[in-house]
């Protein structure tokens, strides 16, 4: 869902604000509604937006803490190998038969399960 649909979704909302704002004086009661419309939108935000987008990346900073070496994993430019070694911010992948690369620890997008190299080489 990106921001144009969050706009459009929040619209209705808003509406009266914006119409609140133009007419003479409000009534009393339309302050407290303003302030209650306000916080309801952001707890739409929190729950739709930066919750799951917390849990993302606390699911992300596990996955990496958990890399060994020998793993089978995947990098965000979709090159496929095994964890030879790690570092703090750096793993090393063994990529083919005498070809390893480096790469910053955050580029792992995913471990595969094991196995998964050789099933991939047997179909070539």
């Amino acid at each position: 869902m990106n921001r144009f649909h969050l706009i459009a979704l929040f619209a209705p909302l808003l509406a009266p604000l914006v119409n609140a704002q133009s007419a003479g004086s409000p009534p009393a009661g339309s302050q407290f509604m303003q302030i209650g419309m306000i916080v309801v939108l952001f707890a739409v935000f929190y729950f739709l937006i930066i919750r799951p987008q917390r849990k993302r990346q606390k699911e992300m900073v596990s996955m990496l803490d958990a890399l060994q070496v020998g793993d089978e994993v995947t990098t965000n430019g979709g090159i496929l190998g095994k964890v030879r070694k790690i570092s703090d911010a750096y793993i090393v992948l063994k990529v083919g038969e005498s070809m390893e690369l480096k790469f910053q620890k955050n580029a792992v997008l995913a471990v595969l399960p094991k196995g998964t190299l050789k099933e991939i080489d047997k179909g070539e």
